[in-house]
């Protein structure tokens, strides 16, 4: 496979990844709700903020004008719910579908998913 057609594969993916996720955020708000650390304010306008701006970035990515600034986006998103993610692993009992240790494994696929957005959308193409 290219490496062009490589990088193709890889924007697609990425954008049906945070489009797919941020449509959940208005699918079933209630899940993510639950997820939400009880300190961060207005928790339903959160999780629907957080959805528009993973839809935007997932389509952003696949336009070539804003593909670097759509890029800078999802990364500020991805550290911004971090606290998410902390929050899940360390409340469990709040996710009985999940084993305990798939929550805290999860927090390492975040800095993946960074590198993942910073490799497809921001690194130098030419």
């Amino acid at each position: 496979m290219s490496q062009s057609l490589r990088r193709k594969v890889s924007n697609w993916a990425l954008t049906s990844f945070f489009v797919f996720a941020g449509v959940m955020h208005f699918v079933h708000p209630e899940w993510f709700l639950r997820a939400m650390p009880p300190c961060i304010p207005f928790p339903l306008e959160m999780v629907f903020i957080s959805g528009v701006f993973e839809v935007l970035g997932g389509i952003g990515v696949q336009v070539h004008a804003a593909r670097k600034f759509a890029g800078y986006g999802l990364i500020a998103l991805l550290i911004a719910v971090f606290p998410v993610n902390i929050h899940m692993a360390l409340h469990p009992e709040v996710f009985p579908q999940f084993p305990a240790v798939a929550l805290y494994v999860r927090l390492l696929f975040q800095p993946l998913f960074i590198l993942w957005v910073w490799s497809s959308a921001i690194r130098d193409q030419s």
